[in-house]
């Protein structure tokens, strides 16, 4: 089996942006996912253009609509040093 060699960062995303990836992955509108989650089409507007913060507990309700983990939201950039990762 080759060594596993982490894939480079080419973009940097900010959280608005990367609720707005993961809700155009599931085919949303962000109407349709306002329906979902139950906060306001113009909130998640704002958070994805970066005049609202997420928060916690907006992040977890997202999260569960978009079928992920709270954290690839809030923490788009993260980066985890492999030593520290196992």
């Amino acid at each position: 089996m080759k060594e596993y060699r982490p894939a480079k960062q080419r973009v940097e995303v900010t959280v608005g942006e990367s609720v707005r990836i993961m809700r155009e992955l599931q085919e949303l509108s962000q109407s349709q996912l306002a329906a979902l989650t139950g906060i306001p089409q113009t909130t998640i507007s704002a958070i994805e253009n970066g005049r609202v913060n997420l928060g916690v507990e907006r992040a977890k309700v997202l999260a569960r609509a978009l079928q992920c983990h709270p954290a690839v939201l809030v923490f788009p950039g993260w980066e985890v040093p492999m030593a520290e990762a196992a």
